[in-house]
């Protein structure tokens, strides 16, 4: 096929076109057997990138080619900047003379020289991070289609025991992608092959086994597929599957919890780095080694908070978040509106009707109006079911708070201002935002997620029971009933809400789902799922409700180890921070200050006695590190609540309530530390100046300059 109509098929946007101007390059550059070129290849199509790698990898070729160039024209003007600053007429150490070439090509070979390297420094930063995108994207499948495997396969063999033939339970995994996510659409990509491309099942499932990024589900796949050819029993199959994915997600758990305890030591570890750092800088101050005031801010405002972030980000990089939001969808077809987003702005069904009649508009405004009003007489539950949504209503309290502090004068503008009173300037600056934004994100946060998890509790039980209850010949509508009423607890009253809804005309899928979409979290929805689809095709479902449970109690199980494990890890990181904070307070407390008042004492004892201390103590600006060792625990405080809020929840948010306990224990510890320090710092330093005195040395001339060593005045040394 010739360039022309490889373009007219391929060229179809302006970012397209771009590849398609730098084809020929890709042409020239490799070859169709490049292994390269079948690697790219292949993760397109596991990241289901809707590119061929031809186009695909020309428009890589054009990203990195402009970001060479632009890093190119930075790299000739700092090589020129580097010429007219440091070139003179030496040139790598070889003396230049006025009619030697080098000195002609000094200056080109330099420009060359940078330019070379700062463009292909653009050119791999370019190229790569384009070709990057479908192996980050076939990593993020693989990821979460192995964490969803063990539920998944748990799904299929509770649809097999309810009767369901291999067909079927394909394409009701297919239409579970509400659910399933990934892995429900690698079994769409099998139904879809088969319904459209006109292959027989067998060849879709061994096809797609060859193209998952996953390599668990393509060797399920493969297994499957042995036994369909031999004839073997799939439920049989099935259940030996969930069993051993059960236990591949266990020893996946504990590898996990391993890597966390292994990450607590060494933030342990890391997070004393700045401390340490912090002491040794001042130790230099005091020792006359030039200012370290830059490298103290540096160290306060900058290491704290990047160790902080890259901890958290080398966290993130091991542990599964939770796949899905938790709502369940409808069908093609099916007449069901999602309850989700805010009533306000999500009117809900009415909203496929407005346009055509003025009666439907009518009634979308009411609707809104009803919502508004619901939420001005109970907040509290709006914002419980939206905690994200408080900081509308703190933010913009917090900014009238700080612009009223600056019209009264009470917040600091300046370094000196903040050195001069740390405990007003950071409370104003810091503290405040903490306290009107975090505590109500943390109250309405928790709650939120206590009242739909709580749901949860007794989940494994009432499953049990309904699968007793139908056992017995019950349908699936009186087994809820019969369970509502000899149970007590949230889910009883759920399903007590649910038979009601079935008794005036709701259809029980329609109410497990209205029921599911109240709380939306990601394992009831699994549940509900499996429940749903049994239901519709036999109403004896006892198999199937016996799965879910086993299935619900090895969740249990997960979870409490998981909770278990990670609660000694968040305990690590508290108890650290508050030795950290005791440190810092220590060091405020008997050094700062003792330094500070014998700086002062000596002013006080005269000239001479001035001068003594100056050289030693008087380098020493208490005020300014009284700040920064404030500041220092502070943002340790918030860095730390963060960082053991995700590992215990893998939510950045549940670090909230740590970050307002933490860092309340830093500002009242800190305020008894000035109340200790009003004065005992130079009461200290005065009478060492007493005893001292008398014996005829102070503190600077007991120390030889040159040699490091203190003379007794007995003839003997001593090491400083």
């Amino acid at each position: 096929m010739s360039l022309d109509k490889r373009r007219g098929r391929q060229l179809e946007g302006g970012d397209r076109s771009l590849g398609g101007a730098f084809y020929p390059l890709y042409q020239w550059l490799f070859s169709e057997d490049s292994d390269f070129v079948n690697d790219v290849e292949e993760k397109l199509a596991q990241s289901r990138m809707a590119d061929n790698v031809e186009m695909f990898l020309s428009r890589a070729l054009a990203v990195g080619l402009i970001a060479g160039m632009g890093l190119w024209l930075l790299g000739v003007f700092v090589g020129w900047l580097f010429v007219q600053i440091f070139v003179g007429d030496v040139l790598v150490g070889i003396q230049l003379g006025p009619l030697e070439p080098l000195r002609v090509l000094r200056t080109p070979l330099i420009l060359l020289t940078s330019g070379l390297i700062f463009g292909s420094i653009g050119f791999g930063i370019g190229f790569g991070s384009v070709v990057s995108i479908p192996y980050f994207r076939a990593g993020g499948r693989e990821r979460e289609i192995n964490t969803l495997m063990p539920d998944g396969i748990a799904f299929m063999y509770a649809l097999s025991v309810g009767g369901m033939n291999q067909l079927e339970i394909l394409k009701a995994m297919a239409k579970a992608d509400d659910t399933y996510g990934e892995l429900s659409r690698e079994f769409q990509s099998i139904v879809l092959e088969t319904e459209y491309f006109d292959t027989d099942y067998r060849t879709a499932v061994q096809n797609q086994a060859l193209t998952t990024p996953s390599d668990e589900l393509a060797q399920f796949l493969t297994d499957m597929l042995s036994i369909l050819d031999s004839g073997g029993d799939m439920t049989d199959f099935l259940e030996d599957q969930k069993d051993k994915h059960l236990r591949t997600a266990k020893q996946e758990q504990r590898k996990l919890l391993d890597t966390l305890e292994l990450f607590g030591e060494m933030y342990m570890t890391l997070s004393l780095f700045p401390l340490l750092l912090i002491i040794i800088l001042v130790i230099m101050s005091m020792m006359g080694s030039g200012d370290q005031t830059t490298l103290l801010y540096g160290t306060v405002y900058g290491l704290i908070p990047l160790i902080g972030a890259g901890f958290l980000v080398m966290v993130s990089t091991v542990t599964h978040d939770e796949v899905g939001d938790g709502y369940l969808r409808p069908d093609a077809g099916e007449d069901f509106t999602v309850d989700e987003g805010i009533g306000v702005f999500n009117p809900g069904l009415v909203e496929e009707y407005t346009g055509d009649r003025d009666l439907f508009e009518k009634i979308k405004r009411q609707e809104g109006t009803h919502e508004l009003m619901e939420i001005v007489k109970a907040p509290h539950l709006f914002f419980r079911d939206h905690p994200t949504l408080v900081l509308v209503l703190t933010l913009p309290l917090t900014l009238l708070v700080l612009i009223g502090a600056l019209a009264t004068g009470n917040m600091p503008l300046s370094v000196d201002a903040m050195k001069s009173d740390p405990i007003v300037g950071t409370l104003v600056w810091v503290y405040v935002p903490i306290y009107l934004n975090l505590l109500p994100l943390a109250v309405f946060y928790e709650w939120n997620v206590r009242s739909r998890k709580a749901i949860l509790n007794d989940l494994s039980e009432n499953l049990r029971k309904l699968a007793s209850a139908n056992d017995t010949g019950m349908t699936l509508l009186d087994s809820i009933k019969v369970v509502s009423e000899t149970s007590s607890g949230k889910l009883s009253a759920e399903f007590e809400s649910m038979h009601s809804k079935v008794n005036f005309g709701t259809s029980l899928k329609d109410a497990m789902r209205e029921f599911n979409n109240k709380y939306h979290v990601p394992r009831l929805a699994r549940t509900v799922k499996l429940i749903s689809e049994a239901q519709e095709a036999s109403s004896q479902i006892q198999d199937v409700l016996s799965t879910a449970a086993t299935a619900s109690e090895n969740q249990d199980e997960i979870e409490r180890e998981r909770k278990a494990r990670t609660l000694m890890q968040t305990v690590i990181i508290i108890m650290t921070y508050l030795t950290l904070l005791a440190v810092m307070a220590l060091l405020k407390v008997q050094f700062l200050e003792t330094m500070g008042g014998l700086a002062a004492a000596g002013e006080e004892a005269g000239e001479e006695a001035a001068q003594q201390t100056t050289e030693f103590a008087g380098g020493l600006d208490t005020e300014f590190l009284s700040m920064l060792f404030f500041h220092a625990v502070t943002l340790q405080a918030l860095i730390s609540s963060f960082i053991a809020g995700y590992i215990r929840n893998v939510e950045v948010l549940s670090g909230a309530k740590y970050a307002v306990i933490l860092s309340t224990i830093a500002l009242i510890t800190w305020i008894i530390v000035e109340q200790i320090t009003g004065g005992g710092g130079e009461e200290t330093a005065q009478m060492l100046l007493l005893v001292a005195g008398p014996a005829g040395w102070s503190i600077s001339d007991s120390l030889d300059p040159r040699t490091g060593y203190s003379d007794d005045r007995t003839g003997g040394t001593n090491r400083r």
